[in-house]
């Protein structure tokens, strides 16, 4: 994709074609590590994600409610590291779109349709943990499997349709020149998107987050209290402290998953310029960037995962595992 001219000589994506963009020159060692760096981060964010997803899917024991969420939120940011990823990539590098509009159309529906579903995911997550720890024994009675897995169906349907929708009924695609890949959106539909896309599923997760912090403090407490005083936990003491740690690790993947996307939003609000800037595309690698952090909170946090991963890569009980 890449070719040599004379230092002053102007590049073009498609130098047959009189309406094309101009190329940025970059040089051979800045162009071998940026397709380097961005190849290594793809790989990485689909290998995490994909332990992740063959550790839920194949071990029994890993069949919960809310590991079937995380399940969810595994797929939507392998997506991202394999399709995503390279296709940004190429454009920020090339600094040209070297695929056809239709590609450009369903790309922009696909980085939607991902944003809005991982959001969706992390709003259940907080419902899924609101329940457990607020209300324990009403928990088994009110989050199923079943329930779970319709809810994820529903969510990735939505989350399509709106898309589609959205990019229809509220974007344009013509460019200023040929080899960019901008879809052009109206003010007023950049708001009426930031509302059901961000706004109302953040506040949602902040307010469920908030309350679960103070109920989990509160009952760490006691129990503390209780071991402190040499009396006997019961059951149900230590589930709930099991919950409260959960609780816990799931509200650092949604505070690491807020701060990484809120700049995008930001950014989403500035009207539409012909030229994407270096800070445009670091904040927009940075929202990238999270789906590759996820899988290593959970291998900080969760012993489960670990464990998995052990037989995953040892090949050990892969295969009987029950």
């Amino acid at each position: 994709m890449a070719f040599e001219t004379e230092d002053n000589e102007t590049q073009y994506c498609f130098p047959a074609i009189n309406s094309s963009c101009i190329k940025r020159k970059r040089s051979t060692y800045e162009y071998n590590i940026m397709y380097v760096f961005f190849s290594l981060l793809s790989v990485w964010t689909v290998f995490l994600n994909l332990l992740v997803i063959i550790s839920i899917s194949h071990f029994k024991k890993l069949h919960t409610p809310t590991n079937m969420l995380i399940l969810s939120l595994a797929v939507t940011d392998l997506l991202v590291g394999l399709i995503v990823m390279p296709l940004e990539g190429i454009r920020l590098i090339e600094t040209c779109w070297y695929f056809k509009d239709t590609i450009c159309n369903l790309f922009s529906i696909t980085m939607g349709l991902l944003l809005s579903t991982s959001l969706n995911n992390l709003v259940f997550i907080a419902v899924d943990r609101y329940v457990a720890v607020c209300h324990p024994l009403l928990y088994t009675q009110k989050i199923t499997m079943t329930r779970t897995i319709t809810i994820i169906c529903v969510c990735w349907f939505c989350s399509s349709t709106y898309n589609i929708l959205i990019v229809i009924t509220t974007s344009t695609s013509k460019y200023t020149c040929y080899g960019e890949c901008t879809l052009m959106f109206t003010f007023v539909g950049k708001i009426i998107d930031l509302f059901p896309s961000f706004l109302f599923p953040c506040t949602i997760i902040i307010t469920l987050y908030l309350r679960i912090f103070y109920v989990a403090h509160h009952q760490v407490k006691v129990i503390n209290s209780l071991m402190r005083s040499g009396k006997h936990l019961t059951e149900g003491s230590v589930r709930r402290k099991s919950e409260s740690k959960a609780a816990l690790t799931l509200g650092i993947i949604v505070t690491v998953y807020l701060l990484c996307w809120i700049p995008f939003f930001i950014l989403s609000l500035i009207p539409n310029t012909k030229n994407t800037s270096d800070t445009d595309y670091f904040m927009l690698w940075i929202m990238y960037i999270n789906s590759a952090l996820n899988p290593l909170i959970y291998a900080i946090f969760y012993p489960w995962f670990r464990t998995s991963v052990k037989h995953i890569l040892n090949l050990y009980k892969i295969f009987n595992a029950a």
